[in-house]
């Protein structure tokens, strides 16, 4: 579902779209090919996007810290070796014993191994490079990890171009 300016606001059930449609507070912007839903006097494009009539005006979406939402952001993944098969635990990028602090930019996923093989060192100092260096997400990050498999009618409005 697409704000009245297009930015992305949220993923709605087909269900919600279409109601939106029916009501005339959502205007239909892709739909899915061959694809129509029926009642018993109508039938009507089965919809991908929809885009509100009206701005909505949406308070600053802030992503809360929580080790949920890092896993989520590293896609589940060590950020030192890669692995996904294992258990995983957060790590400061800067130790806590030397003034990292709890932000997203100092938190990362990693495995056990990596973790306590780490210790109390930076990467630099324990030569376990990071592969990719941890951001704080925005929350079109989240609809697209949410989503999964992406549409491709999506991307552009994704940012994902």
């Amino acid at each position: 579902m697409l704000n009245h300016n297009y930015e992305p606001l949220s993923v709605c059930n087909v269900k919600k779209a279409i109601i939106l449609l029916y009501l005339g507070k959502a205007e239909l912007i892709a739909a899915i090919d061959g694809k129509l839903l029926h009642s018993v006097s109508r039938s009507m494009p089965f919809p991908s996007i929809v885009r509100l009539s009206i701005y909505v005006r949406v308070p600053f979406k802030k992503i809360v810290l929580s080790r949920k939402n890092i896993l989520r952001r590293d896609g589940h993944r060590c950020q030192y070796c890669g692995r996904s098969d294992v258990p995983l635990t957060v790590d400061h990028v800067i130790p806590r014993a030397r003034g990292g602090t709890d932000v997203w930019e100092n938190l990362v996923c990693a495995c056990v191994r990596c973790n306590n093989k780490k210790g109390d060192q930076t990467p630099h100092e324990a030569q376990m490079p990071l592969l990719r260096k941890p951001i704080k997400p925005n929350h079109v990050m989240f609809i697209r990890d949410f989503v999964g498999t992406v549409d491709d009618r999506w991307k552009p409005y994704l940012y994902m171009n």
